[in-house]
């Protein structure tokens, strides 16, 4: 077994113990009302956007997404939160020392052992998520599972269905597609584009990810016999009809959206054996972005 296979088959334990951390972590996280930035790189900028919305929409406070990168300087936060498994990404300790002073920050990592640890005001370790692979499945979700806990939002149904996910066998011929879209809807977007991004890493797929309603604005187009369109909670009233009428395959997320992207991580794994892909040894990848200066 791969390292990331048994790295996400180990999630459900790991989101359990992540949803009784959030009580103990609850000073390092924002506080309801306050004005919140959440930033990361890759699959964490993914989950950073899922946490945001999630967050805003709850009316919990004023919440945005950023990837370390692009964090808009002039912008005033009561808090921000970073989220990052090594601890050693060179955008986000770049970013946490220029608001140093400024702003509240709190990182949450898989290694405490880090550059990180100094960096930022407040920390929250997830080590029993840490990973040996380059891809990322358990700290990601463990990480967005605190934090829907944080919020109020985790339920132990999340669990059931992530332990579903990992159990029932994936749709049949599904590992033969062409190509995959990933659609979300609100918190789901940010699910959204991490199993696209997944499937590109493990497996080297085409995909793509949109909010569903941007779908028919124009990626519609590339829908057909051997496509798949998957979806990441509640569909929009139509969409799947529109999709089986292109020739394409629709796939309807019924678990929780979580839980449904553990099936995405499964699919790519099952794609890669499928290409003769080692998905421990993703092409041009390391585990951290370290850039020199």
């Amino acid at each position: 077994m791969s390292h990331v296979e048994d790295e996400l088959n180990s999630q459900p334990e790991c989101w359990t113990r992540a949803a009784h951390e959030a009580g103990r972590c609850a000073d390092a996280l924002p506080d309801t009302g306050e004005r919140v930035a959440v930033v990361g790189c890759g699959t964490s900028y993914f989950m950073a956007q899922a946490v945001a919305a999630l967050r805003e929409a709850t009316g919990q406070g004023e919440t945005d997404a950023f990837a370390a990168s692009e964090f808009p300087r002039g912008r005033s936060y009561d808090r921000i939160v970073a989220l990052t498994r090594s601890g050693t990404t060179t955008e986000v300790l770049d970013l946490l020392g220029k608001v140093r002073g400024r702003a509240r920050t709190t990182a949450v990592t898989a290694d405490p052992a880090t550059p990180v640890a100094t960096a930022a005001d407040d920390l929250v370790v997830l080590d029993f998520a840490d990973e040996r692979s380059v891809v990322q499945t358990r700290f990601a979700t463990t990480a967005l599972t605190l934090l829907r806990a944080h919020l109020g939002l985790h339920t132990d149904a999340a669990v059931t269905d992530a332990r579903t996910a990992l159990a029932d066998p994936l749709p049949e011929g599904l590992v033969d597609c062409a190509q995959f879209t990933f659609l979300g809807r609100g918190w789901t977007v940010g699910l959204a584009h991490e199993a696209g991004l997944k499937m590109r890493e493990a497996s080297l797929s085409w995909t793509e990810a949109y909010p569903a309603m941007e779908y028919r604005h124009g990626p519609i187009s590339v829908t057909t016999e051997g496509t798949a369109t998957w979806m990441f909670g509640e569909a929009p009233a139509g969409l799947a009809e529109q999709v089986r009428a292109t020739g394409g395959r629709w796939v309807a997320g019924t678990l929780d959206p979580l839980a449904e992207l553990v099936r995405v991580q499964r699919l790519a794994v099952a794609v890669a054996a499928r290409r003769g892909l080692d998905p421990d040894r993703p092409r041009h990848l390391t585990r951290s972005v370290i850039l020199a200066p």
